[in-house]
């Protein structure tokens, strides 16, 4: 569904990207992890054409991928994307948010967009906020609107960058637990996420980045149990064993 061969990304002189290679398949769930920096945000942006590239191609359902494209309307309406930051309207309500792409961008009828997103609203768990405005729901809601909002434009991917990063630990659980839930419907997904948990549970594949190369890749269970590069293990050491680092320190 989505191939990525040799990707290049710059910003001015520093490259951040590294000639990147990455395929995922239709149903897949593939989470990049690594730390802050190496690049795992900014391929997700570049995947979305959100961010230009300087070399290499990405081809999403059989169409180049590039900023600027004259395909790049209907790439986004086939590929959903969930941010750290909800970006919700504040002046509309829960229900109106999630209605917005399919009313103004698809040109749906009201009374169908409008019935689906109840519908949506009802699978994350939100269909007693329907009313309500952003600023009186907590983050993880927020959040929660936010991945129904994408939905609603029945993306064939879809692509989380760091969804649970600016959310309280309460908070996190029941995000996580709607992800879950697209996953188990066979929903292709390329996460970038810090919950090593999840990871472990849903990904099919997890793919480590540092300092913009993709250093290891391979099922979930064998990278997050037997990393075979020495830069996954330190970065899953420091990652689950936070405690440890820090009494080893002088």
């Amino acid at each position: 569904m989505i191939q990525i061969s040799q990707l290049q990304k710059n910003y001015g002189s520093h490259r951040v990207l590294h000639g990147v290679d990455l395929q995922v398949e239709k149903g897949e769930v593939v989470c990049l992890i690594g730390p802050s920096g190496s690049g795992k945000s900014t391929l997700l942006r570049c995947i979305n054409a959100l961010e230009t590239y300087e070399g290499g191609t990405i081809v999403a359902f059989g169409e180049t991928v590039q900023r600027g494209s004259k395909t790049v309307h209907a790439l986004r309406s086939r590929m959903g994307m969930v941010f750290q930051r909800f970006n919700l309207f504040p002046h509309r309500t829960v229900l109106e948010n999630v209605m917005e792409g399919p009313l103004y961008v698809k040109n749906e009828p009201a009374a169908q967009v409008r019935a689906e997103a109840l519908v949506l609203l009802e699978k994350v768990g939100l269909a007693e906020k329907a009313d309500a405005y952003p600023e009186q729901l907590s983050g993880g809601q927020q959040q929660r609107v936010a991945i129904a909002r994408a939905l609603a434009m029945k993306p064939d991917a879809m692509l989380f960058d760091e969804p649970t990063s600016a959310l309280d630990p309460e908070l996190v659980g029941d995000v996580l637990q709607v992800m879950r839930t697209l996953a188990d419907e066979g929903m292709t997904m390329i996460v970038v996420t810090h919950e090593m948990g999840f990871a472990r549970e849903v990904a099919d594949r997890v793919c480590f980045l540092h300092g913009g190369y993709l250093v290891e890749t391979g099922p979930a269970d064998e990278v997050l149990g037997n990393p075979q590069h020495p830069r996954t293990q330190d970065f899953l050491r420091r990652v689950l064993h936070p405690t440890a680092n820090t009494r080893s320190q002088p």
